[in-house]
Order: C-alpha cells, then structure tokens, then sequence
C-alpha cells in the first residue's frame, strides 16, 4: 500500500554521542502517490541506461517548463529537470529508475512537481529516517517497488581522540578518492571512532580500497548494514513568540533572538532559506511546518500557530541545537 508523507526527508543526523537503533526498512522508505506525463519520453542523465532517448519534442519541453514554474535557483531547476525527463522515461517504459542522491531542496522541488503528473509513483531512500540527502526511485504504479539496495552504508574508523575530523574533512577525504559529491548520502560523525557514510552501492569497493586516511589519521573503511548505522534524533528547544503577523522576518528574528532589522537585512541579502529554498523578501508568509535555515545561525522549525483574543499570531518554535 502507497502512504502519501512529507516531501522533506527529515532534517538529518547530529554529530557526537550516537545511539544505536535498529530500525526495519519500512521506516526509511517513503511511499507517494503522483500523476504523469502522457507525451514522449525524455532525455535522463542521472543513469547511464537513460542515455539511450532521442531529444524531447517541443510539445513536451513546454509541459516540463510549466512543471517547473516556482521552482528555486536556477541549479535547483536543472535537477528537478532531469528527475521530471527520469520519472517520464521510466513511466512509459515501465521500469524503475534511480537518481543520484539529491539536496533536500532538489528532493522537495522534485516531489511538488511530480504531484502533478499521472501514473508515477515513487520512493524516496537515504538510508535512514531522518536522511537530508536521498536518493529517488521513480517508476509506473505497477513496476515501482522499494529497493533498499540503491543506498549502501559504510564505517570509517580510526584513532580520532587526538585530532577530531570534521564534516568536510571527511566529505573531502571521500570526493579525493575521485567520488562526486552527487554519489554520497549523509555523513555521521561518530567523534573519536570516525564516521559512518551513505554511498550509492557501486562505489563501496572502491571506497574500501581507496580511502585510507582523513587528514592526517590512517583510517579503516568497510561496509556495514543500514541497520548498523548509529545516529540520534537532533537536539531541539521549543520557545514561544506573539506576533502581528506571520511574516518571515518577524517570526525568525524572535526565534533566532535577532533583532527584525538585522534579519531583514539577513533576508536581502540571500541568507535565509524556507524550506531549503532561498527567500530574499521579508515579509514572505510563513506557516506550520515551514523550516528556516540563516547562515551561520542554525535552523529553526515552525510549530503550531494560533490567533489569540487581540487578533494577534501565537506561533510555537523548535530551534536545532
């Protein structure tokens, strides 16, 4: 059975102080329900077997635009392109395809626009739960099924007590072996045992051949199972604001305890996202659910958002510790 869920695969793991969970497959997997083109197919690059379409007609380059309307940056627009052409191709074919692994802002976009095409289904998978990057099967109703072997899991262990790594340098040591970014998944850090990283299953070898140290610690690399991976929900606070209205900068000064002139300037400038899409107009209405990330400020969640007898907004905040 499809569940339609939430298009953001979870807001990712913290680093330090993990706690094993076993967690089923079922709970890493997300089943939607989504619509099709009904034209030619389209050219894919995210495979190798996709690359064997002639040219999309007009007709059907026009209907990709239309989809593609609101959609963020222009980088942001080229990838949820190429997922559309993906999901197309493989509807008519009746296979199964599978991207890279995709920025959250790339999986969201992607998902809002293949809400609006007929006979796809799809799944997105970045190895567990809480997953920020992810990769996304897409297919016709009648051939998708979940396949957990498109995400891999491996451990990078070393003596880290002396000089702990950080996020990049491990995403550096991996993109040195040769690895685009666009093959990785989430980073986990594990403090002084290392790390634990999502790849696509085909560099697994390579990476265990290859990687032997990060910075200046010779390092181990082998597989482990997705059920292996030790992670731990992030840490929150929640606070509470009254405000006149649900504007951006309103709402995000009181919940990074930032002044509304200081964020609005913030916004701008470029510096703030919603939703994983950037927003440079302050007064941008914001509601439940909705994620705020600021530059070197951290990234907050809004809750539940109530009027009060004044005619006021109450609104809940979870801040990311």
């Amino acid at each position: 059975m499809w569940l339609r869920v939430s298009a953001i695969a979870g807001f990712g793991a913290a680093s330090q102080a993990f706690t094993r969970r076993a967690v089923p497959s079922s709970q890493y997997l997300r089943y939607i329900n989504h619509t099709s083109f009904t034209t030619s197919p389209l050219i894919a690059t995210f495979t190798s077997s996709a690359l064997d379409i002639c040219p999309p007609p007009q007709a059907v380059k026009s209907k990709v635009g239309i989809l593609l309307n609101g959609v963020g940056d222009k980088d942001t627009v080229e990838y949820v392109k190429r997922v559309l052409e993906m999901a197309n191709r493989a509807s008519l074919r009746r296979v199964t395809l599978h991207t890279d692994f995709l920025t959250p802002p790339v999986l969201k976009e992607s998902m809002l626009a293949l809400e609006k095409i007929a006979d796809i289904k799809m799944v997105a998978q970045g190895g567990y739960p809480e997953a920020e990057r992810c990769r996304l099967s897409v297919g016709h109703p009648d051939v998708l099924t979940s396949d957990p072997d498109i995400v891999a899991a491996l451990s990078i262990s070393g003596n880290f007590g002396f000089e702990t790594c950080s996020h990049g340098d491990f995403l550096g040591a991996i993109v040195g072996t040769g690895i685009v970014r666009d093959k990785l998944g989430d980073i986990i850090l594990q403090g002084e045992n290392g790390a634990q990283v999502l790849v696509v299953p085909e560099l697994v070898d390579i990476l265990v051949s290859s990687l032997d140290k990060v910075r200046n610690v010779s390092v181990t690399c082998k597989k482990i199972p997705l059920l292996a991976l030790e992670y731990q929900p992030p840490r929150t606070k929640s606070l509470k604001t009254v405000e006149a209205s649900q504007r951006l900068d309103a709402i995000a000064s009181a919940g990074f305890k930032i002044s509304r002139s200081k964020m609005a300037d913030l916004i701008s400038n470029g510096d703030v996202r919603v939703n994983w899409c950037t927003v440079t107009k302050s007064n941008t209405t914001l509601k439940a659910g909705d994620l705020i990330s600021v530059s070197g400020k951290g990234r907050l969640k809004v809750g539940e958002i109530n009027s009060t007898r004044k005619g006021k907004f109450a609104v809940e905040l979870i801040r990311f510790l």
